[in-house]
């Protein structure tokens, strides 16, 4: 059975659960420069402290740990560490050269937690997302505002990166890939563009999420779309899920969710934040708290597939398979042509 059919089985039974922030985890053990070094990048000219991506290279086995964290504590499918592995975000740390093995690294070192969760669960098969972000750069926005017409980067550009990465965690072992906090659509596009040629170069058949991010109140993507003109922009990339993560704590995502599960012909997604970051830039909502606004979402039939952004632990997690767990999964809607 293909991978694309095994999680298409599941979710017509179940509410799937993603993983929560790795981010947040590797901020706990308060590594210093010499941790994110290791011994191979003893020498390297550039502070590196702060690139998370790295640490599967250098700190393999505490972003391991961190993958079994979450798959003990329920969650059906985890993120490759890979969310600034792209040549474009590693430029800041210069170290483009060393991508493609980030992304093949990462995705073996949770290719190889999964595996080993599904042999002691062999009822709940666990899956591997690549997961790719956004970058520190926009298509679609100019970063002068002196001259809006300017552009830091080309599509053509942010294609090419997008391919490198996306091959990578392909080549790696990752069961599907995750294209997340889109706040561009644009670069988005790049993303699906690359993924599609990868997909006819290979003759592969993977299954593509795709996940915007809400910025603010406006219910707006940063380059101005709503949820459902976001859904109608990527629709036709053949993607296997859509939704919304980070920016916003679960309550105040909620809204925009429900318009999407209304319009959308795939599975809807949803990874909020643990609320809004406080005054210290950290997140408070509770993990009992952010689930029961979450089991609302399941139970007015608005998700597929739920996890937890910025902020979330495995408890977070833990509380959100609980509570998902009662109610049945959002019925794909059929629409007259």
């Amino acid at each position: 059975m293909s991978v694309k059919k095994n999680l298409e089985d599941i979710l017509a039974k179940r509410i799937m659960v993603l993983d929560g922030a790795m981010g947040t985890m590797i901020q706990k053990h308060k590594l210093s420069e010499n941790d994110f070094r290791g011994e191979r990048f003893n020498n390297f000219g550039t502070s590196l402290k702060g690139n998370n991506d790295l640490l599967v290279l250098t700190q393999a086995q505490l972003i391991a740990s961190i993958h079994n964290e979450f798959l003990n504590a329920g969650a059906d499918i985890i993120e490759t560490n890979t969310f600034n592995s792209t040549t474009i975000s590693q430029a800041d740390y210069n170290t483009e050269e060393f991508v493609y093995e980030i992304n093949y690294e990462a995705a073996k070192i949770a290719k190889k937690c999964t595996q080993a969760m599904s042999l002691k669960t062999p009822a709940k098969p666990r899956f591997v997302a690549g997961a790719i972000g956004p970058t520190n750069k926009t298509c679609s926005i100019s970063p002068d505002v002196n001259n809006p017409g300017y552009r830091a980067i080309t599509f053509k550009e942010m294609a090419q990166a997008y391919k490198l990465q996306a091959s990578a965690l392909i080549e790696g072992g990752v069961d599907l890939l995750i294209v997340e906090t889109v706040f561009d659509t644009l670069n988005c596009k790049a993303a699906l563009f690359s993924i599609n040629e990868l997909k006819e170069e290979k003759n592969l058949d993977i299954p593509v999420m795709v996940s915007g991010t809400i910025t603010d109140s406006s219910g707006r993507t940063l380059s101005g779309q709503t949820p459902e003109a976001f859904y109608i922009s990527v629709k036709h990339a053949d993607i296997f899920s859509i939704g919304l993560n980070c920016a916003l704590g679960a309550s105040q995502m909620k809204p925009y969710i429900y318009q999407i599960s209304q319009i959308a012909d795939c599975f809807v997604s949803c990874y909020p934040n643990a609320g809004l970051p406080n005054a210290f830039g950290e997140y408070d909502e509770t993990p009992q708290s952010m689930a029961a606004v979450i089991e609302d979402f399941a139970k007015n039939e608005m998700l597929n597939i739920a996890g937890g952004c910025c902020g979330t632990t495995p408890e977070h997690i833990k509380a959100i398979a609980e509570a998902v767990a009662k109610y049945s999964p959002r019925k794909l809607p059929v629409f007259s042509e």
